[in-house]
């Protein structure tokens, strides 16, 4: 599944096409669905596979209610095998002050979201188990590698770390590799 393509949304540049607001501050329910569909009718129209990377660079506010609209249900709706696109979802530019939001949505629903924060790096925002976030750390670290070589790293069952990879994979925060028990962290796709 390497052959993902990245596409980047910038979400303060989406809120002036979408709805009428401050363009830096993604606030309200509204804002966020509009913004949710903005982004899910253009991954549809894309056609193939692609790393959905969410720019929260130039956003000064989030809100709760505007994150559990653009990100948590986003990020809900391409977890089903009926999902409209295979898109997976990396976060960039994510400042404290989108964190708190994001992490309780994200943990409210169940789900994770491999975010680049400012001044920590990659890390798994949301609700992983202890090893989902060893795993995830483990494949972040060499980029792609097996269950195997994820297990060996993290010191546990080669059957379990599969299925916290398996896991990650459904909620969209790793790639399934071609081979069998193989996975790409979504940063080492990007580059």
């Amino acid at each position: 599944m390497s052959n993902l393509v990245p596409f980047s949304f910038d979400l303060s540049s989406l809120v002036p096409r979408s709805v009428a607001s401050l363009y830096s501050h993604l606030v309200t329910r509204p804002t966020g669905q509009a913004l949710r569909v903005g982004i899910e009718s253009q991954l549809a129209e894309l056609g193939s596979g692609c790393i959905s990377v969410l720019d929260f660079t130039q956003v000064a506010v989030l809100d709760y209610s505007c994150a559990d609209e653009a990100v948590a249900k986003l990020i809900k709706r391409f977890q089903p095998r009926d999902r409209p696109a295979e898109a997976y979802f990396l976060a960039r530019g994510v400042a404290e002050q989108h964190r708190e939001p994001l992490e309780e949505v994200l943990a409210r629903h169940g789900l994770v979201l491999a975010a680049d924060v400012a001044g920590m790096g990659y890390t798994l925002l949301g609700a992983p188990s202890m090893l989902e976030q060893l795993s995830w750390a483990a494949l972040q670290q060499a980029g792609s590698a097996t269950a195997r070589e994820v297990a060996a790293v993290v010191h546990k069952d080669e059957s379990e770390v599969a299925s916290a990879l398996d896991s990650l994979a459904y909620r969209r925060a790793v790639v399934p590799g071609e081979a069998p028990g193989s996975y790409y962290a979504l940063s080492a796709l990007l580059s």
